[in-house]
């Protein structure tokens, strides 16, 4: 047997980053959902959040992949985690100032 076959504790801890920053990205896009429901469900406002998700994970993508490009070789769980944190972050944000705007 190949020592290079097992599975080592960094392959883990980088497949958890990966499904981390993708669990963070679907809580961004959720907080932009919510939000368009919460500014009065209406299909543009759909729109327009979805669009406001889709184009902030793609600034996030661009900025985050060049950084990583530059520092972090080969450790693409750690631009998708840092792309993650940040979609959620700004899809809560965009929840909770449309939240209390409507109510």
């Amino acid at each position: 047997m190949d020592t290079n076959d097992l599975p080592t504790s960094s392959s883990s801890r980088k497949s958890l980053y990966m499904w981390l920053g993708i669990a963070l990205n679907v809580i961004g896009l959720l907080g932009h959902v919510f939000a368009a429901y919460a500014s009065g469900g209406y299909t543009l406002a759909y729109q327009h959040h979805i669009a406001g998700f889709v184009g902030g994970v793609i600034v996030f993508g661009v900025i985050f992949g060049l950084l990583g490009w530059r520092f972090w070789k080969g450790r693409r769980d750690i631009t998708v985690l840092i792309v993650g944190i940040l979609s959620a972050i700004f899809g809560v944000l965009v929840y909770a100032t449309t939240h209390n705007v409507r109510t």
